[in-house]
């Protein structure tokens, strides 16, 4: 159901929330938080500040609305990744995954949660704490699965799982990085063949 608002002179009118909600996402990847004033999502949205605030609250709320809604995308890589197979497919999936996403022309680029949670000043300490739980939040899930995979065999027993998932994490925020200061898919995609190379040989049973 679509949610009702009212129009400047009172007068009730539908908006399609789902589609608001999009463009706000698309307003805060292109400018981050702190940049995307009200005026501009309310443009995108189609809607005005009391329908804004009747049906997603303030900016803030908005915002983390619009995380949610980023994290559940089509193109997103992250979870799907954590469910492949094999370790070594958990992380050529998502070094794969975040370079498609990079390298897609249809989007802003660069990561919202990363991007976000690094531009974020002292003034919206909220959303960069919240920004840096869903980072941690991540990293604890990458460690569980490869402390899995080390219970299944499928990662080396000298492994360190906790170091492993920040080495990753850190290899996909600087691409995200990386791409938005200019770099090439073919530069990309040769530091996730040698983070690749590098997993593989320190990290993976000589049987693999």
């Amino acid at each position: 159901m679509s949610p009702k608002c009212c129009s400047p002179i009172g007068r009730p009118r539908s908006f399609d929330a789902d589609k608001a909600l999009e463009m706000a996402l698309e307003v805060f990847w292109q400018k981050g938080y702190e940049g995307a004033s009200l005026s501009d999502l309310t443009q995108a949205m189609g809607i005005n500040k009391p329908s804004m605030y009747s049906a997603f609250g303030n900016k803030e709320q908005l915002f983390l609305q619009a995380i949610e809604l980023y994290e559940k995308r089509p193109q997103a890589f992250f979870f799907p990744a954590l469910e492949q197979p094999t370790i070594y497919q958990v992380v050529k999936y998502m070094l794969n995954g975040v370079i498609e996403n990079l390298c897609d022309p249809k989007q802003p680029q660069g990561c919202v949660i990363v991007q976000g949670a690094l531009s974020c000043s002292e003034n919206a300490s909220t959303i960069k704490h919240a920004l840096q739980e869903r980072r941690a939040q991540a990293s604890l899930a990458l460690q569980q699965r490869f402390e899995r995979a080390q219970q299944e065999n499928d990662l080396s027993a000298a492994a360190n799982p906790e170091a492993l998932a920040h080495y990753l994490a850190t290899i996909l925020q600087g691409l995200n990085v990386h791409s938005t200061n200019g770099a090439t898919r073919q530069q990309l995609e040769q530091v996730a063949e040698l983070a690749i190379a590098t997993f593989t040989r320190e990290c993976l049973p000589p049987s693999t």
